[in-house]
């Protein structure tokens, strides 16, 4: 009995083997199971940071950015390029011409660079005797823009126009005297406008002389019609001197949305009568208001033109 006890001891037991496979199941498990889970924690980030990154670089739909047009033009600033507020493609055939004078030049250089910066013909309308006379002349030149000497004449209210202005109470030799004075501040100039002169342009002697001034340079004259009572355009057609008359002002109010109703008024002139002249100044609203209707009136068929082609 005692031999038999011993041999069943010495026999094979299972249960350190059954132990061990559950040990190893065990190991097998842990390092499985959170590995999976990391990876799966990571691909979620991954995912994530790669929307992210996508989203930064691809642009939104067409609706977040539309296409430019005439009124988002007019809210740009003076340094923004105005070749943005360029029509594409082919002009339609012109049905008039429009000729845009910008008046006192030669004060404010900043919106007269804009004004010239716009890629229709302008012609800028320069003051004798200021600081930047020669200066806004030159760059206008520069730019195949037109230039103008714009006279100082006297007003109605006989308050001083300005430095180099004509009197009524001036000589015919006095006149010619300051006349000759003016056009040598601004030699680049092809013709003459009057600045105010409401009292100068209604006074038949006065203008004879300055004409016979324009006539000797061989420039044309503007009448900018401050007074309805001016002489200037029938004195130049009497002497020879090729002239012609303002049919609009386009900035009477420092407002934006004024001078873009001015301008359309200035079309419809020109649309009626085939053609016509508006004179506007170097101010902001100004810049603004031609700068956001020009595409929208070309594509009216009016077409831009230097003042002097209308002249007659």
């Amino acid at each position: 009995m005692a031999r038999r006890k011993k041999k069943r001891a010495r026999g094979f037991n299972p249960a350190p083997y059954v132990l061990l496979a559950l040990a190893l199941m065990a190991v097998v498990i842990w390092a499985v199971v959170p590995r999976s889970r990391t990876a799966h924690r990571f691909t979620n980030r991954s995912e994530t940071q790669t929307q992210t990154q996508t989203a930064r670089v691809t642009p939104e739909p067409s609706a977040a950015a539309p296409e430019p047009t005439p009124q988002s033009s007019s809210q740009a600033s003076p340094a923004v390029s105005p070749s943005a507020a360029e029509p594409s493609g082919s002009p339609p055939p012109a049905r008039a011409e429009l000729a845009l004078i910008i008046d006192d030049c030669g004060q404010w250089p900043d919106t007269e660079r804009a004004l010239v910066a716009l890629p229709i013909p302008i012609t800028m309308s320069v003051m004798p005797h200021v600081r930047y006379t020669s200066q806004i002349a030159q760059i206008a030149q520069d730019a195949g823009k037109g230039v103008m000497l714009h006279l100082p004449m006297e007003p109605l209210s006989h308050k001083r126009s300005g430095p180099g202005e004509i009197e009524t109470t001036m000589t015919d030799d006095q006149i010619a005297a300051q006349m000759k004075d003016d056009i040598a501040q601004v030699p680049l100039a092809a013709g003459v406008n009057n600045h105010e002169g409401s009292a100068a342009s209604a006074d038949p002697r006065v203008m004879h002389v300055v004409m016979q001034a324009v006539k000797d340079r061989g420039w044309f004259f503007v009448d900018s019609r401050t007074n309805k009572a001016t002489v200037a355009a029938s004195i130049a057609q009497e002497d020879g001197v090729p002239n012609a008359s303002r049919n609009v002002f386009l900035d009477n109010e420092s407002n934006a949305a004024y001078s873009e109703s001015m301008l359309r008024e200035a079309a419809a002139v020109a649309l009626e009568k085939g053609s016509a002249i508006a004179i506007g100044h170097p101010k902001p609203t100004t810049l603004e208001a031609i700068r956001a209707l020009y595409p929208e009136l070309q594509a009216q068929g009016i077409r831009f033109v230097l003042v002097s082609e209308l002249v007659k």
